[in-house]
């Protein structure tokens, strides 16, 4: 079952076309505040659309002003960001609840919702309450009830924020197992880009609540479109035109690129690449530049330089430079993506 929706919220300012395929996981990524959770509630029915519609195989779930289905109606699953368990009730319990909420009986509520305990691999923890569990063990809870009632749509908030690094990494890869085996439609929404390269099937980037990109995430994250997602891949990303393998950007920057190209491109590098000296180098794509500001990343320093570029240096290089004095910036023409 296809679904297919065009989200439209005046006072979130959201504007979001959205098509999932079945067994496709489609990841809305985005900063805080750019409507994801918005377009997540109006999906399940909890935000009514103020224009556009949402439509699984035809059905109408959401068609201002006529039409409206009611969220128990919609077959939804969904995991919220702090995944929302009862806490008076055991994970048993929890799982089963959706059930009998749709009049499954209580006892093949509870063989079903064991069932789905095992499969996400915390059966022994049936019995406990949620006060009782490790964070990746609630997420795995909050999965199985979602997965219980078999939906046709399942929507995921955030649904690894709420852990620790160390625990992030295992559920990562349990949900991405999980996600690839269920049939129906996902959406998932978060701002962590590691969540969306791992978990996606296809990105549909939002920002202010406008689609600024779509496609694989492999092509996102070599052809970043805007600042924010080439920050989130660790590009810079340059606007210029090109004349063959000449291009001069927009910041005034004449480059020489090894592909050719006419018009207006986009030009990519990573801040790795890029060398800075006090003495101007023979070199091909060699500018005069100043530092405005640095970051520590982990082992290594962020250089940001005039024009919105940025270069990445080890401290024993960074030691041996006076960022306060004029600098050379030089780049290989190599290290330049290039594209339309």
């Amino acid at each position: 079952m296809t679904l297919d929706a065009v989200l439209r919220v005046d006072r979130a300012g959201l504007d979001l076309p959205l098509t999932v395929a079945p067994g496709e996981v489609v990841v809305v990524l985005g900063p805080n505040g750019a409507g994801k959770t918005t377009a997540l509630r109006a999906l399940a029915g909890l935000l009514p659309l103020q224009d556009g519609h949402i439509r699984l195989d035809g059905r109408v779930w959401d068609e201002p002003p006529r039409t409206f289905v009611q969220p128990q109606q919609r077959q939804v699953g969904m995991v919220f960001q702090d995944y929302l368990l009862f806490q008076h009730m055991s994970a048993l319990e929890n799982v089963a609840f959706g059930l009998r909420a749709r009049g499954t009986p209580r006892d093949t509520a509870r063989t079903r919702a064991m069932t789905w305990l095992d499969a996400v691999g915390i059966g022994d923890q049936a019995r406990k309450r949620p006060g009782a569990l490790s964070g990746g063990q609630a997420q795995r809870v909050a999965l199985a009830r979602a997965l219980a009632t078999e939906p046709a749509v399942l929507l995921l908030d955030e649904p690894l924020a709420a852990l620790d690094a160390a625990t992030r990494l295992k559920v990562r890869a349990e949900l991405g197992r999980h996600l690839r085996g269920f049939p129906g439609c996902t959406v998932l929404v978060t701002h962590d880009p590691v969540d969306a390269m791992a978990l996606g099937d296809r990105l549909v980037v939002i920002e202010d609540g406008q689609v600024t990109q779509t496609g694989v995430p492999r092509e996102v994250a070599r052809h970043p479109r805007t600042p924010y997602i080439a920050d989130l891949v660790g590009l810079n990303l340059l606007r210029g035109n090109a004349n063959g393998t000449a291009v001069t950007l927009d910041i005034g920057i004449a480059l020489t690129t090894v592909s050719a190209n006419t018009g207006a491109i986009y030009v990519a590098c990573p801040p790795s690449a890029i060398s800075l000296h006090h003495v101007q180098s023979s070199a091909p794509n060699t500018w005069n530049t100043s530092v405005v500001g640095v970051e520590q990343h982990a082992h290594t320093a962020r250089i940001h330089l005039e024009g919105g570029i940025s270069a990445d240096l080890a401290p024993a290089i960074m030691a041996d430079l006076d960022l306060d004095a004029p600098l050379w910036a030089t780049v290989a023409p190599e290290s330049l993506q290039t594209y339309k």
